[in-house]
């Protein structure tokens, strides 16, 4: 379960280690907070938040759950259970007799409904959901259910009135209704956690009535179906940029590279994006959607960028067209897992992708400017020379990219909205004096599970050298307690385990390992750590060469040394062709990683080169600030 902070008033945080209270939002960058014990109050930035542990709500978590480990049963079992509590979670006015309500149809008892709604309403994501074996979940106390009923029963009836009764109220009446049945009392912290699994927007409807949840949360309506709040909906597509660019080692030109972009239909604000050689694909889309969901304070860093990006947050729905790469198992789960409603574009309505494609042509038309540029098409290129003129490496062209999309595009006024894209974005998230906002959407603070999440997978058994993919080993000191382990659910107690290993295609030097037990994925090495790194284009390069010099049988030292060779013809053709270039700068780019011991730590991204498809652009073109 990855963990989530909310940023509203009367949420406990922790601030470089100290336990504080959000008091005010001063904007995305900043809150106040408060020291109630010692009546302090200050600034604080709001990348510097984070879950306290210590606070009732916030249980230490650190299990992940791997989706891929869920089999297709339990996590259709997850999906139901969602769909029996969907209409309460949706109910702001979610009673005690709407619970068992709808526990009657659902043949549940109450007291289940009640913990599901919680477990979600905790942590936003799915795989809470699904069935899990006998034993006490982390961060959680199963309550017996005659506790249960009283516990859900009281919040209803005592805790969620017009009175507006404290925590400390609510938890002396349970423990008041509690003794009256004979029956042992739930901690304080229990009481407390599941006061705060309540949604902000149930609380407000309940103690202050419908009108108060009408002002705050009423959306303001918008021409695009849905899109009437920030992340309500964001549109995501690719396009080849008009642009040739060089390679870092000898600046001569390597082709064309491939922006997967995503924007907020709302505010047409752009939420994430990603650049690579590679033509479209699954990857690209995770990259770009990881990039979307997660905070890009440490993002803007790396690329020395000091003008703020502050959009992160899950959105509601993804809007894509209907091409192959958006249709993979693997994304429809991650969107699930985050409740991520994954929509394809109707065929035959193309406005619905109206926005992302203008604004991708917007970028292509500024990119018209740069050196290099192979403009819309020949007649428009005329005698220009774009390789020759080519002059910006892939780092470069997505710093300038940045630089475009957050200190040009986000502050420039927006002619259909008649504000810039990121007041537009501020307005919907903190509403007007006619539009109440939507309120800061809540940051993820564990982002290893998300991007992992959206990486390719395999299933692999441990053997006594560790784990083999495609011929190549990879081992650490981890493997040992798995090596010849038997399948579980196997009766015949023959068959091996498999384990799900993740791996980056731009960088196979390294997989990572989900550990059944401990919950945790670890970064496995070459079990020969003194070969170099390759990508997965390299190897398939590498075992080609190896079957045209009539190679039968393939193993790692065969793999290695035909890359070697490889590596002397490209040193020798680096000066003549384009295609040994593009090769020789992807083990550049490939070689810019460090190598991390095992732990359970992030994946680092980096760009891999590949051939792009020459395609017309989009027609549509507007101006930046259009």
């Amino acid at each position: 379960m990855a963990r989530q902070i909310r940023i509203e008033p009367g949420i406990w945080v922790a601030v470089k280690g100290r336990r504080a209270c959000i008091v005010q939002i001063l904007d995305l960058e900043t809150v106040v907070v408060q020291d109630p014990e010692k009546g302090e109050t200050w600034p604080a930035r709001i990348d510097d938040l984070q879950p306290d542990p210590l606070i009732p709500g916030s249980p230490i978590e650190t299990e992940w759950t791997e989706l891929t480990a869920i089999e297709e049963k339990a996590w259709q079992t997850a999906r139901e259970r969602l769909a029996i509590i969907q209409p309460l979670l949706d109910d702001p006015d979610c009673t005690r007799e709407k619970v068992q309500i709808q526990a009657g149809v659902a043949g549940r008892h109450p007291a289940t409904l009640y913990r599901w709604l919680q477990d979600y309403r905790h942590s936003g994501q799915l795989s809470v959901l699904a069935p899990v074996k006998p034993g006490v979940r982390c961060g959680y106390a199963r309550l017996a259910p005659e506790v249960e009923t009283i516990l859900a029963a009281t919040i209803d009836e005592f805790y969620l009135h017009r009175q507006k009764r404290s925590a400390q109220q609510t938890y002396n009446e349970v423990a008041r209704r509690c003794h009256n049945a004979g029956i042992r009392r739930p901690h304080p912290n229990t009481v407390r956690n599941r006061i705060n699994a309540l949604s902000n927007k149930e609380k407000l409807h309940r103690r202050e009535g419908s009108k108060a949840v009408r002002d705050k949360y009423a959306p303001i309506q918008g021409p695009f179906p849905g899109a009437d709040w920030p992340l309500a909906v964001v549109q995501i597509d690719h396009t080849p940029v008009d642009l040739i660019l060089v390679d870092d080692m000898h600046r001569r030109p390597v082709g064309r590279p491939w922006v997967t972009l995503a924007i907020d239909v709302f505010s047409r604000m752009v939420t994430g994006f990603s650049v690579s050689f590679d033509p479209p694909g699954a990857l690209a889309v995770g990259l770009c959607m990881a990039h979307a969901i997660l905070p890009k304070e440490a993002w803007l860093a790396r690329h020395d960028l000091s003008t703020p990006w502050p959009v992160w947050g899950v959105m509601n729905t993804v809007h894509a067209d209907n091409a192959k790469e958006f249709r993979g198992g693997m994304l429809r789960k991650a969107c699930q897992e985050y409740g991520i409603d994954l929509q394809w574009r109707p065929v035959g309505r193309p406005h619905f992708g109206g926005h992302i494609e203008r604004l991708l042509g917007t970028l292509n038309h500024e990119i018209h400017t740069l050196p290099g540029s192979t403009f819309s098409n020949p007649v428009v290129r005329g005698a220009y020379d774009s390789e020759q003129q080519a002059a910006l490496t892939l780092s470069e062209f997505e710093r300038w990219l940045a630089i475009l999309v957050v200190e040009i595009y986000h502050q420039r006024l927006h002619s259909e909205l008649g504000l810039t894209p990121l007041q537009k974005y501020e307005q919907g998230l903190f509403g007007t004096d006619e539009h109440p906002g939507r309120g800061v959407p809540e940051r993820l603070v564990d982002e290893t599970p998300l991007r992992l999440n959206f990486l390719p997978y395999l299933e692999r058994t441990v053997q006594s050298h560790g784990i083999m993919i495609d011929e190549i080993q990879y081992y650490d000191d981890v493997l040992k307690p798995w090596i010849h382990s038997l399948d579980p659910r196997d009766t015949t107690g023959k068959r091996k385990r498999k384990f799900i290993v993740r791996r980056d295609p731009r960088d196979i030097s390294r997989i990572y390992f989900y550990d059944p037990e401990l919950k945790q994925y670890f970064e496995i090495p070459y079990r020969h750590t003194v070969h170099p790194p390759l990508s997965i284009w390299e190897l398939r390069e590498a075992r080609r060469k190896l079957k045209e010099e009539g190679r039968q049988s393939v193993n790692e030292d065969l793999i290695f040394d035909a890359y070697n060779r490889l590596r002397v013809l490209e040193a020798e053709a680096v000066h003549a062709t384009k295609q040994a270039r593009r090769t020789a700068q992807r083990r550049h780019e490939q070689g810019q990683g460090t190598r991390a011991p095992s732990q359970p730590v992030a994946p680092v991204f980096e760009h891999r080169l590949a051939r792009a498809e020459d395609i017309q652009p989009f027609d549509e073109i507007e101006e930046l600030d259009g």
